[in-house]
């Protein structure tokens, strides 16, 4: 007999078709995550260290995400993130309160106002099998975005780059490994000695595979892909399709420039505009990810075949 589906409540309300943002990173999630944030109705978190922790773990080593208690773990640690308590806006991450226009302690959203829960937490791509396990009406929307834009925006990031330093190698970290690019165990060596745009591009060469793969296993109406050159050029016809696509309104003023945010484009997400690589990458490293990524790249059209 099968068993009847979990049902999670926080707050009192059921978590029904909780929304999943996914992608590598700097590849947009976090700028739709202002747009859903924004939006009525929704209770969307960006980074909460009880989600972070668990996903780190997933990718570190991913034969974790395939045990029987994994399901029960990440839905415990997305029920706490979505608590709406005092103070629990303190937890976020800079992004996610900035976003929900957080000044003190929070919360950023009343309760009562709630009908709907995501998350766009960082590399939440790597625990999406477990994620659809715990929560089969989930709806995933995943982000690609040119990899060499991609590669150009790690490179500014340290909290990117921190994950390419042999320390993060630990005895915890299994291979292959899909959340560094790495495919086969005898490759780790040439990893180690790969200049740092290299592993950039094998990180998001192996997110956009997942990606690809998502997209052969799941139906029409549970994944949505999404361009972040149609976020950033065409906002109005991506905020349209999405909102169809989730049955809800979704907000579009966190799409349409900086706003209030100034410049700094470390505030946004947004990075450059598509096609800054060819400014800000140095030609040895658009050589190199050209080359690690170039099936990817000309199959997604961002390289001419």
């Amino acid at each position: 007999m099968r068993l009847p589906p979990h049902i999670l409540v926080v707050n009192g309300i059921k978590v029904r078709r909780p929304v999943f943002l996914l992608g590598a990173p700097h590849s947009g999630a976090d700028l739709l995550g202002r747009a859903l944030k924004r939006s009525p109705g929704f209770h969307l978190t960006m980074g909460r260290p009880c989600v972070a922790h668990v996903v780190y773990a997933f990718a570190r080593k991913p034969s974790i995400g395939e045990g029987s208690g994994a399901v029960r773990v990440l839905r415990d640690a997305l029920a706490e993130s979505w608590q709406v308590l005092r103070g629990s806006c303190g937890q976020c991450a800079e992004p996610c309160r900035e976003a929900g226009g957080v000044t003190a302690g929070g919360p950023c959203v009343a309760p009562g106002s709630v009908t709907r829960f995501g998350d766009a937490s960082p590399d939440l791509l790597y625990s999406a099998p477990v994620l659809l396990r715990a929560f089969p009406d989930a709806r995933f929307v995943q982000l690609i975005r040119d990899g060499r834009d991609v590669v150009a925006d790690m490179l500014g990031d340290p909290a990117c780059l921190a994950w390419f330093k042999p320390a993060m190698l630990s005895e915890h970290t299994e291979f292959p490994n899909a959340f560094l690019g790495v495919n086969r165990d005898e490759h780790v060596e040439k990893w180690k000695g790969m200049p740092v745009a290299g592993k950039c591009a094998l990180r998001w060469r192996s997110a956009v595979r997942l990606s690809a793969t998502l997209r052969r296993d799941l139906p029409e109406d549970q994944l949505l892909t999404v361009r972040y050159e149609d976020l950033v050029l065409r906002p109005a016809r991506a905020v349209e399709t999405l909102a169809g696509f989730l049955g809800s309104r979704v907000s579009k003023v966190a799409l349409y420039g900086r706003g209030d945010l100034g410049d700094d484009p470390a505030l946004d997400g947004r990075g450059g505009e598509p096609g800054s690589w060819r400014a800000r990458l140095r030609p040895a490293d658009l050589t190199l990810v050209e080359k690690v990524a170039r099936q990817e790249l000309t199959r997604l059209g961002y390289l001419p075949s």
